[in-house]
């Protein structure tokens, strides 16, 4: 076997993009952070940074997403991590090569969801961090003809990231990644009607999911924060694929 010549290969860099997505205000939004540095200083983009000679790529996310918003990723990467931490899982890879106008860059970008929270904290060399809508950002263009800017490549891969959530939480449980510990059965409802942007009928969405073996499991208590009658409070139960599924009605 000839000997292996590194230099004979071109030298790049990898880095870790965050789609983060949560519901608020009824709306699913993504985490977007305003460039301190160049190149697209003051752009808006996704969270996300280079990867350390030392780290796994999921530990490099983790990371980005700590330091650049104030969020923590559910074990195993952080295992001490708080009760409201959110869902991490890698997303895509993208390695065009005029993606990054300082040098050839490969970036892996993961999937993070996470229930309504307060504005983030932003962190390192970021110059401001904020939710926005997601239809303000891969939605139709502005009546001028115009999409919301964003830096490099992100927004395919924020659009990526969408589509993901959008489809996966037809067939898995991870819509109560969106909710609270204890949610309602509209709480869920809703959460369905802001990622697929559809509204859903309350009496046959309650009888799919309660229907569903493994979906949701009783906590025994009730709550009257959304006003009326109190109604019943489920967990997240242990399934992770549902039989039947969720189907996403046609728009």
């Amino acid at each position: 076997m000839p000997p292996y010549e590194p230099t004979a290969y071109p030298p790049f860099a990898v880095t870790v993009d965050l789609v983060v997505l949560t519901v608020r205000r009824h709306a699913l939004s993504a985490l977007i952070v305003r460039r301190g540095e160049a190149p697209f200083q003051g752009r808006w983009a996704l969270p996300g940074g280079f990867v350390r000679e030392e780290e796994d790529l999921t530990e490099a996310a983790a990371r980005e997403l700590a330091e650049e918003t104030g969020l923590h990723a559910h074990g195993p990467v952080e295992e001490d991590a708080p009760a409201h931490a959110a869902h991490l899982e890698q997303l895509a890879t993208y390695g065009d090569p005029k993606r990054d106008p300082r040098m050839r860059v490969v970036s892996v970008a993961h999937l993070v969801l996470a229930p309504d929270l307060p504005a983030p904290r932003p962190g390192g060399d970021v110059g401001g961090a904020r939710w926005a809508p997601v239809a303000t950002l891969v939605g139709p263009a502005d009546e001028d003809g115009e999409q919301p800017p964003l830096a490099f490549d992100h927004r395919r891969i924020l659009a990526d990231g969408v589509e993901r959530a959008r489809s996966k939480i037809e067939y898995s449980s991870l819509a109560t990644a969106f909710c609270p510990p204890e949610f309602t059965v509209g709480e869920l409802r809703r959460v369905y009607e802001a990622v697929w942007g559809v509204a859903l009928d309350p009496r046959n969405f309650h009888r799919k999911v309660t229907g569903t073996p493994g979906f949701l499991l009783p906590t025994g208590g009730t709550t009257t924060r959304q006003g009326g009658r109190p109604a019943q409070l489920f967990q997240a139960g242990g399934a992770t694929i549902l039989n039947p599924p969720m189907l996403r009605p046609e728009v």
